[in-house]
């Protein structure tokens, strides 16, 4: 890995988004209307946003994050884009980590405009503090980028690319603790949510919500959500293949 190179795959990809104003919203404006949906749906019982709201903090930008960095990165496959950059003194591990910044930098917008919105607009209660909060909703919006990235290595086109988030997310959605308190789940749901990144990304929302920042609870859950995203840039780096077949 060489940082000049990685910072310039990083610029790469911005300058694509910069240009490219409708999944830039997606990105951006989409968590935050789906916030606001739920808060709509949940209008005569606060106190009902106020336990989902911040769990949808994490889920929402990191399924977002997926879908894009997914078919992006099996777009830049498909066209031939990576066999030519492979040309140039990159390696995997480069191109990964320049997408993952590039996101990163735009997972710090998102979650400036959701977070903002959430607890100024639609009177999100959380107990924590509201920079922890934003810091925790960025982690999340990288973590679906790098499992987006992972898990475009196992597509072939676009659309396959596109159905693996039912296959990567949707389990997590329904075992992470959105619906349901993990400590609920059936012991085998349960040990199954402990491998589950995204039940980590909820857990760690949820403790600083309830006022357990990073020197407690929230520390540790926002520890391993990093560690899995360094995991799957790692796994990314090792199976990434120049073109599709």
């Amino acid at each position: 890995m060489t940082p000049r190179v990685t910072f310039a795959m990083a610029a790469r990809v911005l300058a694509q988004l910069r240009r490219d104003h409708r999944t830039v919203a997606m990105l951006i404006v989409l968590p935050a209307l789906l916030v606001s949906l739920m808060w709509w749906m949940f209008h005569d019982s606060p106190s009902t946003f106020d336990r989902v709201g911040g769990p949808l903090l994490a889920v929402f930008p990191a399924i977002i994050m997926f879908i894009v960095t997914s078919v992006a990165t099996l777009r830049e496959r498909s066209t031939g884009t990576l066999a030519r950059l492979f040309t140039m003194p990159m390696g995997k591990l480069d191109f990964l980590l320049g997408y993952a910044l590039a996101f990163a930098l735009i997972a710090v917008v998102q979650a400036v405009v959701v977070v903002s919105i959430s607890l100024y607009a639609l009177d999100l209660d959380i107990r924590g503090a509201a920079w922890q909060l934003g810091v925790v909703a960025v982690l999340d919006g990288v973590l679906g980028t790098a499992l987006g990235l992972f898990a475009s290595a196992f597509a072939a086109t676009e659309f396959q690319a596109v159905q693996m988030m039912p296959a990567v997310m949707i389990p997590q959605l329904l075992l992470c603790g959105l619906l349901i308190p993990r400590d609920q789940l059936p012991d085998v749901l349960h040990a199954v949510s402990s491998f589950l990144p995204l039940s980590y990304a909820v857990d760690a929302v949820t403790e600083v919500a309830s006022g357990n920042g990073f020197g407690d609870g929230a520390g540790m859950d926002a520890l391993i959500v990093v560690a899995f995203i360094l995991a799957a840039l790692a796994l990314g780096a090792a199976t990434l293949k120049r073109r599709t077949t």
